[in-house]
């Protein structure tokens, strides 16, 4: 079962500069995985965490909100790795 969650230096960098609503949700998601577990955190629809395609293959996001999302991913190691907060807009779809 996967609970450990670590910050790369680039995300950790991306959650400076966005709003604290934001990281305090983020936090919450880390909180959740170290509690509970990946598998489990994963089954709540509010997350909407899904794979991503194309060049991010093999990464995952989180919805923080409508214009958030948090892309990780599970590392050999069994820990999960944030690499990058970012904001999307519509014609980021």
């Amino acid at each position: 079962m996967i609970r450990v969650v670590t910050v790369a230096a680039s995300a950790d960098k991306d959650l400076k500069r966005c709003p604290l609503a934001i990281r305090q949700k983020l936090f919450v998601w880390v909180a959740s995985v170290e509690s509970r577990g990946l598998e489990d955190v994963r089954r709540q629809p509010g997350w909407h965490d899904e794979p991503l395609k194309g060049r991010r293959h093999g990464q995952r996001s989180i919805r923080l909100n409508r214009q958030w999302r948090a892309i990780y991913v599970v590392l050999k190691d069994g820990t999960i790795e944030f690499c990058e907060v970012r904001e999307v807009t519509p014609h980021d779809y």
